[in-house]
């Protein structure tokens, strides 16, 4: 009986996710008895991994499930809630079928964006929005939408706007769309299952450690994903995100610097984004794009960084006429569907 569904490495990903658990509860038991050195060190850890489940483990998942089983994805994907404290199926929604969509496009009257996460949505001018509004601004809007999944498992008639775009985002195979809404309400009983649990080891944990915690790891993968795209072009699917080669980052996040690779395959598993990057060198090459000589999570070293989107309209038109051109003559980036999961 096969029971990975693209190879065993992703028991990797079973581990860690297991770890976090164990390690999260373990925290929240030595709680009360540290010392205040102790419980520094047990908020830094447990932000360092939520921030890690969500960059990582839980984006990996969502893009490319881990068994064949639909069974056993389904509890991976109640773990991954309980882990990162926000449904998994719900980030499927909206990072696959809705970021992967619209790939972090630009914005249009009024500052609105196709794509909901996309750095360019409130920006003026053009412009990115800010760093801070983007990275503490989104983690509170994250809050709330968590807190209203929550309430809806009481009946409590919250946030209405926010479960109609979830389930415009869901299948439109009325049996994948069934499982989809399924697993969301799965996974939301984790999350809550988790918190009282959490709070019955420790209130004060989870009141002083865990939601600031969860807060602040929110920010820091806003931070992630802003550079992740801060200064590339919108709409050139050559060069619309940002790319970091380090082998050392690439091996302990599972090929997770290749971001430009991954918006032209999301749907890829990372074993296979190097092979993706020597299989588009020729239009990676030439097109101008950025490629950072420091992780995304830390974007804000890369100093003197090109604002390829802030480049007039005639060299951006120009540009577009080369990858046109270069798709012309290579047609299977049209056939593979590049940047559309």
């Amino acid at each position: 009986m096969k029971i990975w569904k693209h190879g065993p490495l992703d028991a990797a990903f079973v581990v860690l996710s297991l770890g976090q658990l164990g390690a999260t509860l373990w925290l929240a038991g030595s709680w009360d008895g540290a010392s205040p050195a102790a419980r520094a060190g047990g908020f830094a850890l447990l932000v360092a991994m939520m921030t890690y489940n969500i960059i990582i483990i839980s984006h990996l998942f969502t893009h490319v499930a881990w068994f064949e089983s639909r069974t056993l994805n389904r509890l991976a994907s109640m773990l991954n809630s309980i882990n990162i404290g926000q449904s998994a199926q719900a980030y499927e929604l909206t990072h696959v079928r809705n970021h992967h969509r619209y790939n972090n496009d630009a914005a249009g009257p009024g500052g609105l964006t196709s794509d909901t996460s996309s750095t360019f949505r409130g920006g003026s001018g053009g412009d990115h929005i800010g760093l801070l509004r983007y990275a503490f601004g989104g983690a509170l809007s994250t809050l709330g939408d968590v807190t209203c999944d929550l309430a809806k498992l009481f009946g409590i008639p919250v946030g209405r706007g926010r479960e109609d775009r979830l389930h415009k985002l869901t299948s439109k195979s009325p049996d994948k769309r069934a499982r989809e809404i399924g697993q969301l309400r799965l996974d939301r009983a984790a999350q809550l299952a988790a918190l009282v649990v959490f709070a019955v080891i420790s209130w004060r944990w989870t009141v002083a450690c865990y939601l600031p915690a969860f807060y602040l790891a929110l920010a820091m993968v806003n931070v992630q994903n802003y550079h992740e795209h801060y200064g590339a072009m919108p709409g050139n699917r050559f060069a619309n995100s940002v790319s970091y080669y380090g082998r050392l980052y690439n091996l302990l996040t599972f090929n997770d610097g290749y971001h430009q690779e991954h918006h032209l395959q999301s749907g890829a598993h990372w074993r296979t984004m190097p092979r993706i990057r020597e299989t588009y060198r020729a239009q990676l090459d030439g097109v101008e794009r950025i490629v950072s000589p420091v992780p995304a999570i830390v974007g804000f070293l890369h100093r003197g960084r090109a604002q390829l989107h802030r480049r007039t309209a005639t060299q951006a038109e120009a540009e577009a006429s080369v990858v046109a051109a270069m798709i012309a003559t290579e047609p299977e980036l049209a056939s593979e569907g590049i940047g559309h999961d």
